[in-house]
C-alpha cells in the first residue's frame, strides 16, 4: 500500500459517521464515527445490533488469509486475489500484508476504488477499451512511477481502440494476451494463431507493451482435472511460444496468470512445468473467494477438498436473522431475504439458533425460499423455534454476500465486534 494516500484514506474510513445508511448497526450509535463505535467493542448479540445483520468472523478471516499466504509461498506463486469479491479496502490491505503481490479487479470503477486506497499493483482481468478509463489509468501511471497495472487484450480491435485512446501518454500500458478456456467459453482469444495476431497488433502499438499471457480455467467446458490441466498446459505453451518468437523483448518479467477458486491446485501443479524463459516469470494466482469462503458453493468446490493435507478454508460469514412469524408447526419466517443474503449459487442454510444467550444447532430447520425481506423456513416436528429467536444463516457465494452490506461488523467468537469492514460496490 502507498504510505501516503493509501494510509490516509484507510484512516479516513474510521472517521465516517454511522447512520441510517448502514444496516444492522445499533440505532443508538448514530452520529458516532466508525472508529468510535469499534472502540466500544460492543457485543453483536446484547449491545443493540438489529436483525438482520451480517457478521464476519475475525478468527476465521485471519485463518483464511494465513492459509492462502502459506499456500502461495509453498508453491512458488505470486498472489493477486480478486478484489471484486469484497470490494473492501481494509481487506485489500490485510491481503497485501499477508503477502499478496497486488489485487486483481474486473472493471474500471473497481480500479478507482483500489487506487483511492493506495493499491500499488493491479491486475485487471478484462480487456479495457473505454477511452475515459484508459486515459485515467494512463494518468495514474504517469503520476506514480511505483504504480504497476496489467490488463487483458483479446482482440486486434481491442488493441486498436486502446492504442487510439492512449496516444501521447507517458508510459506504455502493460497487457497480457487472454487465452479463452475453450469454444463457447467466456472472453479470450480462441486459437493460438489469433493469439499471435493480437501479439503482432500489440507490437505495432507504441502505447502498449506485451508482458505475458493469462486466462481463467474456471470457464473450461465440462471442467474436470484432466481438462483443466490440459488447458493450463496450452496457456504455458502459449507463453513459451510467444517468448521464443521474441514477443516479450521489452518485458522485465513474463506474467503467466490463471487461478480462480475452484482449480488453484491444478494451476499450482502445471505452473511448476513452466520452463526457464528469456526473463523471469511471474506465476500469478488470482483466487478471491477464499477471504471469507462460504457454507455452500465454494465449500463444495474448493481444491482443499482434493488436497486436505494442505489445510482447509473456514466459512467466515454468518447472517443473523430473527424469527418474526411462526404460523404453523411446519413453517417459520425470519426477517432476511434477497436484499440481505446471497442466493444466486444456492439458498442460505440454517446453522444455529440463539435464545436467552444460549446457542444450539438449528436441527430440523431448513431454508426453502427467499422473498425480498423474508426467508421461508421449513421446520421438522421436533424443531425448537419460537418468535423472537435469532437464527444464524450460512451463505453461499461471497461475491454476492459482500455486495449487499456496505458496513460489516468484524466479530470475535464471543460476539465482540472489534472492527467494521467498509465495502464499495
Amino acid at each position: 500500500m502507498a504510505l501516503d494516500r493509501g494510509t490516509e484514506a484507510l484512516a479516513r474510513l474510521a472517521q465516517e459517521r454511522v447512520d441510517h445508511r448502514f444496516k444492522g448497526l445499533p440505532p443508538d450509535a448514530d452520529g458516532l464515527t466508525v472508529g468510535e463505535l469499534a472502540a466500544q467493542r460492543r457485543n453483536l448479540f446484547t449491545d443493540g445490533f438489529t436483525t438482520p445483520v451480517l457478521a464476519l468472523s475475525a478468527e476465521r478471516l485471519e485463518h483464511n488469509l494465513r492459509l492462502m499466504e502459506t499456500y502461495a509461498t509453498r508453491h512458488g506463486l505470486a498472489f493477486a486475489p480478486h478484489g471484486k469479491t469484497s470490494m473492501a479496502p481494509r481487506l485489500f490491505q490485510r491481503q497485501i500484508e499477508h503477502g499478496a503481490w497486488g489485487i486483481t479487479l474486473a472493471v474500471p470503477h473497481q480500479v478507482r476504488v483500489a487506487r483511492a486506497y493506495g493499491v500499488r499493483r493491479i491486475f485487471l482481468a478484462n480487456e479495457l477499451v473505454d477511452p475515459a478509463a484508459l486515459r485515467w489509468t494512463a494518468s495514474q501511471l504517469a503520476g506514480d512511477p511505483g504504480f504497476s497495472f496489467v490488463c487483458y487484450v483479446d482482440s486486434v480491435r481491442g488493441v486498436e481502440l486502446m492504442d487510439a485512446a492512449l496516444r501521447g501518454t507517458a508510459r506504455p500500458l502493460d497487457v497480457v494476451v487472454e487465452l479463452a478456456a475453450g469454444d463457447g467459453a467466456r472472453t479470450g482469444v480462441r486459437t493460438e494463431a489469433e493469439c499471435a495476431a493480437v501479439a503482432d497488433a500489440v507490437a505495432a502499438a507504441p502505447t502498449l507493451r506485451l508482458v505475458g499471457v493469462a486466462g481463467y480455467e474456471g470457464e473450461v467446458p465440462r471442467a474436470d482435472p484432466e481438462r483443466v490441466r490440459a488447458w493450463l498446459r496450452r496457456l504455458v505453451a502459449l507463453a513459451v511460444g510467444l517468448d521464443r518468437a521474441g514477443r516479450f523483448a521489452d518485458a522485465e518479467e513474463i506474467v503467466v496468470s490463471a487461478g480462480g477458486s475452484a482449480w488453484f491446485d491444478a494451476v499450482a501443479a502445471v505452473f511448476t512445468e513452466i520452463p526457464e524463459l528469456s526473463v523471469p516469470v511471474l506465476k500469478l494466482l488470482r483466487s478471491g473467494a477464499y477471504v471469507s469462503h462460504d457454507d455452500g458453493h465454494y465449500r463444495k468446490i474448493t481444491p482443499f477438498n482434493r488436497v486436505p493435507e494442505e489445510g482447509a478454508l473456514e466459512p467466515a460469514f454468518r447472517l443473523w436473522t430473527q424469527v418474526v412469524s411462526r404460523p404453523s408447526a411446519e413453517q417459520a419466517f425470519v426477517n432476511a431475504g434477497k436484499r440481505d443474503a446471497a442466493y444466486d449459487l444456492g439458498l442460505p442454510s440454517a446453522q444455529v439458533v440463539r435464545r436467552d444467550g444460549a446457542e444450539r444447532p438449528a436441527a430440523g430447520v431448513e431454508v426453502t425460499a427467499l422473498s425480498d425481506q423474508h426467508a421461508w423456513l421449513r421446520t421438522a416436528p421436533d424443531a425448537e423455534l419460537e418468535v423472537g429467536d435469532w437464527v444464524g444463516l450460512g451463505l453461499s457465494h461471497p461475491c454476492t454476500s459482500f455486495d449487499k452490506w456496505p458496513l460489516i461488523p468484524l466479530a470475535e467468537a464471543d460476539g465482540t465486534v472489534v472492527d467494521y469492514i467498509r465495502t464499495f460496490f
